[in-house]
């Protein structure tokens, strides 16, 4: 047998390499270049016009008003409120489960059927939520606008100057809970950190997307419906950027577009996209800007209806606090049509936002 020696300079120069290789491969996945920033996103509609249209369409309508000397028209999701009728819209809710493995090859999974303090599961307390459940009464600077869901009581209330006689003026979720789907992104596209001071999935946003119309097409679902994936402590990542607690987008045939949003529920007490708060925020935007295409009519003085975006960084990032069924959620204000343009008289009080915040036309909020 041969015994081979090493010399000293050789031997340092191993330990020094070694010792750098151990550092690199230690350092925690939540380090990054900059610091992480709360935000939503809008993804720009996935339309193709050589796709044959599905008999079943999303109901909608179109309105317009005049700011300026010009005239600016929107698409929403329902009917008019001028026609005193209830729309409800079937609503699928898709539990997404994400795995992210490691380096060193151990999995770290966030599943929305996680059972939180109040015994219910993520998805159970989603669904339990003021955005499904209608049994609260929304009362706006004095005016009550009804006992209803959420969104639909911001619609009332940016309406109220219709809704105020038309009082059967409705657009509703009919809430249904689907199969839970598992997506396993590469280290390319998943990763965890800690971007808010407590483990979260990070996932890139783009290669999130293209997951799901494989998702919709293998459940059936059909444009006249609104599909809501939902994820557990994960925000999205762009460009390498943190962190997104939701997104809504379209895809499909041009003359029949299937609408679907993404939102995250957050499990930690006062941090970004905390329980409903990013899904309250997605459903409201998709409720008046249900295509994010800008040749759908929706471009106003402000860009398209994105009705969360300038409040996301008000207190407690623009959520307010209802108790239902023994649990406080955090649900987010949203800007009425007047922000975008449209004379005040249109929405309850003359307010600019469902809660009443004090803003001017395309003022973001403090």
């Amino acid at each position: 047998m041969t015994r081979s020696s090493f010399s000293p300079i050789l031997l340092a120069t191993l330990v020094m390499l070694a010792s750098l290789a151990s550092t690199v491969y230690a350092q925690d996945d939540s380090q990054r270049a900059e610091k992480p920033r709360a935000m939503f996103v809008t993804l720009p509609g996935h339309l193709h016009p050589d796709i044959a249209p599905p008999a079943a369409s999303l109901p909608s309508w179109n309105g317009s008003f005049t700011y300026s000397g010009s005239n600016y028209t929107y698409n929403m999701v329902g009917t008019a409120p001028s026609t005193n009728t209830s729309t409800t819209i079937p609503t699928y809710i898709i539990p997404v489960k994400i795995v992210i493995t490691s380096r060193s090859g151990s999995k770290t999974t966030f599943d929305p059927s996680h059972v939180l303090s109040n015994g219910n599961t993520v998805t159970t307390n989603t669904v339990d939520s003021p955005i499904f459940d209608s049994s609260t009464t929304y009362t706006q600077g004095g005016v009550d606008v009804g006992t209803t869901q959420y969104i639909d009581a911001f619609q009332r209330a940016n309406f109220w100057g219709t809704v105020k006689t038309a009082t059967n003026y409705h657009l509703l979720l009919g809430a249904t809970v689907l199969a839970e789907q598992t997506l396993s992104p590469s280290r390319t596209y998943g990763k965890t950190g800690t971007p808010f001071g407590f483990t979260a999935g990070e996932v890139d946003i783009n290669w999130f997307d293209a997951q799901l119309p494989a998702i919709m097409s293998n459940l059936g679902i059909q444009p006249n419906s609104f599909p809501i994936f939902l994820t557990y402590d994960v925000y999205l990542t762009q460009n390498n950027g943190c962190c997104i607690g939701g997104y809504h987008s379209s895809e499909g045939s041009v003359s029949n577009p299937q609408s679907y949003s993404e939102a995250t529920y957050v499990d930690h007490v006062g941090a970004f996209s905390q329980d409903v708060s990013a899904l309250s925020h997605e459903v409201g935007e998709w409720a008046d800007d249900p295509l994010t295409v800008n040749y759908n009519g929706n471009n106003t003085p402000c860009g398209i209806l994105e009705v969360g975006d300038p409040l996301e960084n008000n207190p407690n990032y623009g959520s307010y606090h209802y108790s239902l069924h023994g649990f406080t959620y955090n649900l987010q204000d949203l800007v009425t049509l007047p922000y975008f343009g449209a004379p005040p008289s249109t929405t309850v009080n003359n307010w600019f936002t469902f809660q009443g915040e004090t803003l001017s036309v395309c003022q973001n909020g403090s």
